[in-house]
């Protein structure tokens, strides 16, 4: 009976051993990070209040025993809107009740997986998968940051190239002698801008994609992966507690527990499942979104870049007109590029 309880499709349960051969993780750190990953998802209770005649309240349509009981004609008659309240209140201690019956049962698993005493299920290809992710997602951030630290330089190069087109134009109109010579130099630095310019408005729509693909697409992945390793502790948790009582004698009382155990596994199981295939499916997503996106932003990047650095003002221009980017028209009041990210 116990095989057919504890099934797992496509997943096995591994031992963690005190040697941490299983897997190695950071001890402190992770052990308190995962203890308050645990407990974040507190009880759901609703701003409903509650008034006199629920938990805490005055006490009103008790029945007091003892000799001290008062003549029946003395108690105070129940009002409804006390009998609602006491159900609210009701209804909430359950919720709360289960809430840390979860978090109790969830602990103690995550305890027992991290000193040995237990096991875990583990679907090894879509661990291997997140972990991937998690590794991708780092490195892209890091991608990111040098991209936004190009941004700035870029535009603190471009602030300077103008400056120094508007000192050589000046000096050419108040220098007779070396008038054609700050001229020249003026005119360089000026077009200079305005190649800058072009490859700034193509650093930041590279940059601008990057940001979106890491804060948005990735990041929301690793939100339900999150809900995926919550649920799949909790999984093993109930299992665990399955396992146990069926482990233990079997008489009438350990009969109903073991088919409430029974249903409650079975839900989480079925939530698991669930998350199991929706992280699945969001990573395939996710990889052939990245490709396309990447494809596209690399070869922007590439092109814009030695288009500019090659002197080649025509194909700067081309590169941007191919990726659909517009710069803002010289003079207009919009934000710098910088100051848009």
């Amino acid at each position: 009976m116990t095989d057919g309880i504890l099934g797992k499709a496509a997943t096995m349960e591994i031992p963690i051993h005190g040697n941490g051969e299983a897997r190695q993780l950071p001890e402190d750190d992770g052990l308190e990070q995962d203890l308050q990953q645990v407990m974040v998802s507190g009880p759901n209770l609703n701003e409903t209040s509650i008034v006199s005649g629920g938990y805490g309240g005055s006490g009103d349509g008790l029945i007091p025993t003892g000799s001290g009981r008062h003549p029946s004609h003395s108690t105070t008659p129940a009002v409804p809107g006390d009998e609602v309240a006491r159900g609210i209140a009701g209804e909430k201690f359950d919720i709360v009740k289960k809430w840390g019956i979860n978090t109790y049962k969830c602990t103690k698993q995550l305890l027992s997986e991290r000193f040995g005493r237990g096991s875990r299920t583990v679907d090894l290809e879509l661990e291997l998968q997140i972990e991937l992710l998690r590794e991708t997602k780092r490195k892209y951030e890091s991608v990111l940051q040098l991209g936004r630290a190009l941004t700035a330089h870029l535009y603190s190069l471009l602030q300077t190239q103008h400056a120094l087109g508007d000192a050589f134009a000046d000096l050419s109109q108040k220098s007779p002698e070396l008038q054609e010579e700050f001229g020249y130099n003026a005119e360089t630095q000026k077009l200079l801008c305005k190649n800058g310019e072009t490859l700034l408005g193509a650093v930041n729509f590279f940059v601008s994609s990057i940001n979106t693909l890491v804060t948005k697409t990735m990041e929301d992945t690793l939100m339900t992966v999150k809900q995926y390793e919550a649920a799949r502790l909790e999984y093993d948790a109930y299992r665990t507690d399955l396992e146990e009582l069926s482990l233990g004698p079997r008489d009438a009382g350990t009969r109903g527990r073991l088919e409430s155990a029974q249903a409650t596994f079975q839900a989480h199981r079925d939530k698991y499942e669930k998350l199991r295939g929706d992280v699945a499916i969001k990573l395939k997503f996710l990889e052939e979104n990245k490709i396309k996106v990447m494809h596209k932003q690399l070869l922007l990047f590439h092109n814009a870049v030695s288009a500019y650095f090659a002197g080649n003002q025509k194909q700067l221009e081309q590169t941007l007109q191919q990726f659909n980017i517009k710069l803002r028209p010289p003079g207009a009041e919009k934000p710098s590029w910088l100051e848009e990210q």
